[in-house]
């Protein structure tokens, strides 16, 4: 499983960890991801979809068509 937002298609990054002693070591920032079940009014249904926290307040902000949308395009797997 992907650690990658479904909508925003947002992943993980990568930087640097620095210590006292200004080493440098690789590290990851993993995005804030929610496994969540949405109802889509257009769909008539619930729909369950990995987001991240960024996308899920711009679907509570805007609501659910551009997702609905994505739904029908096929860009999104409905589980």
């Amino acid at each position: 499983m992907s650690r990658r937002c479904e909508v925003t298609g947002v992943g993980p990054r990568s930087g640097n960890n620095i210590s006292h002693a200004h080493n440098h070591t690789k590290r990851r920032f993993l995005p804030n991801l929610q496994k969540k079940r949405i109802w889509v009014q257009e769909l008539n249904k619930f729909v369950t979809v990995k987001l991240s926290t960024r996308a899920l307040r711009t679907i509570a902000k805007n609501g659910t068509a551009d997702l609905a949308k994505m739904i029908r395009d096929k860009k999104i797997k409905v589980r």
